[in-house]
């Protein structure tokens, strides 16, 4: 009876369709997307107020930058009448793919807030900045105010700690909160860091309105693998791992053909 032979070519054909199987399921892992780090972005101003006796008004992001480009970016400054004032924006974000690693910074120079000036007496610094980064370690971020005058609303540190936040009251109603490093954890697994976020909330009593501003912003991570699979040595360890694999499953199937056993290893 030829039964035999039969069987043990049906087992190298098996034994070449796992190979084929290792060699899809290597080759897919290789695909960059599947692979691809972590991203990484930052702007240095926007806002979207809506504003008592005044239309609504927003702006924004400026200078913005991305780790797929542009990685960085500037902005002369920036000037809304009655709310804002700045000087030079810059920015930049940039990805590792040595290491997975991203990083983004946003610095806004000569602050000038007026939003909250009659309440306040305004806000003003020489510089306002935050960075973020993401590692194989985790994520974390900064923030860095230079020569901050913040009129009544008291005294912040050159490096607040995280989402220092500070009330902002009228005849006894909170009209605004102003946080400086906020830390933002987003559902994707990211961190954005607002170096100031001004929120108006708004109040039955002497409200200014509504809205957001914010002032230096960065969004990093999480980080994404070390080395992209489909290029580089990446490559080449998918290649090594296909050999190791395919070779015990050829071996296999022609020791199962020359052997005439279906039970031989």
């Amino acid at each position: 009876m030829r039964v035999r032979p039969h069987r043990a070519s049906t087992s190298a054909r098996r034994g070449c369709l796992a190979v084929l199987a290792a060699t899809a399921a290597l080759l897919i892992g290789a695909v960059p997307a599947s692979a691809a780090p972590g991203d990484a972005s930052a702007h240095g101003v926007k806002l979207a107020l809506s504003l008592q006796g005044s239309k609504a008004a927003s702006a924004g992001p400026f200078a913005a930058s991305d780790a797929n480009g542009p990685s960085t970016n500037t902005f002369a400054g920036v000037e809304v009448p009655g709310v804002l004032k700045t000087g030079a924006v810059n920015t930049s974000a940039s990805r590792d793919d040595k290491t997975g690693g991203v990083y983004a910074n946003a610095s806004t120079a000569d602050v000038r807030v007026d939003l909250l000036k009659s309440v306040t007496g305004g806000i003003t610094a020489a510089v306002v900045e935050a960075d973020c980064q993401a590692t194989q370690k985790g994520l974390s971020g900064k923030t860095k105010l230079v020569g901050a005058d913040l009129g009544t609303l008291g005294v912040v540190g050159s490096d607040p700690a995280p989402n220092t936040t500070v009330d902002v009251e009228l005849v006894g109603v909170d009209i605004a909160h102003v946080v400086f490093n906020e830390q933002v954890h987003n559902a994707d697994g990211s961190l954005t860091v607002n170096a100031v976020h001004v929120e108006l909330v708004g109040g039955v009593l002497g409200s200014i309105g509504t809205g957001d501003l914010v002032l230096s912003s960065a969004t990093c991570g999480p980080a994404g693998l070390p080395i992209p699979l489909a290029s580089g040595a990446g490559l080449w360890v998918s290649l090594g791992l296909l050999a190791v694999s395919a070779v015990p499953v050829g071996a296999v199937a022609i020791r199962r053909y020359r052997s005439d056993d279906p039970n031989a290893l």
